[in-house]
């Protein structure tokens, strides 16, 4: 199976669930940058709701330019106020530690565009997944693709999505579908993939 699909964040569990079986990842760099998409920012558990971390870009989100060529504003320090959100959040979860090393390094890596980031939050997960799709990615935009490529491009978050898990502050809040699949995988750890699959 063939996938086609934006840059995104850590995307959501629901994308993840989509793709898991895919042999194929194709990462769209020609597409035109969508604000409120994803593309750059993702949703986890909060204390009192969930939380959306943004990655602020050069000129801001109201740009009409290829994703290829939006590039990611680090004055603002970025990756330390997530690094230290997603530590204070999920410090306490069954699987933070075993996963925060190497996720650490990914938030230490400067990054001078959007999507390098996005590709190496991608690889990351499936590295953690044990996903064996290959991952790859187009500059040449091309408006629709033939049948049998699932195209992923309009994806957005599913709050009907149903797979539940026991979240960090689930008995504060309540269950809080389908976030980052971050949220899944300091909760669940190995088996994150399993659920998936379903």
């Amino acid at each position: 199976m063939t996938v086609v699909s934006p840059f995104l964040t850590f995307p959501n569990i629901s994308w993840w669930a989509q793709v898991i079986s895919a042999d194929t990842i194709i990462l769209d760099a020609g597409e035109y940058f969508q604000k409120m998409s994803g593309r750059n920012r993702y949703d986890i558990a909060g204390a009192n709701n969930s939380i959306k971390l943004s990655i602020p870009l050069v000129n801001g989100r109201n740009q009409h330019i290829p994703v290829s060529d939006v590039q990611v504003h680090n004055g603002d320090r970025w990756q330390t106020q997530h690094w230290r959100t997603l530590v204070s959040v999920y410090n306490r979860s069954p699987y933070f530690e075993h996963f925060a090393p190497t996720l650490q390094q990914l938030y230490e890596t400067e990054f001078t565009h959007l999507t390098a980031f996005n590709k190496a939050s991608m690889l990351w997960v499936i590295k953690q997944l044990k996903i064996k799709a290959e991952l790859q990615d187009t500059t040449v935009y091309v408006k629709e693709y033939p049948q049998e490529v699932t195209d992923l491009r309009s994806y957005k978050r599913d709050e009907n999505y149903s797979l539940k898990y026991h979240q960090v502050f689930e008995d504060r809040i309540g269950f809080l579908p389908d976030l980052s699949i971050l949220d899944l995988l300091f909760s669940e750890g190995p088996v994150a993939g399993k659920r998936l699959i379903g």
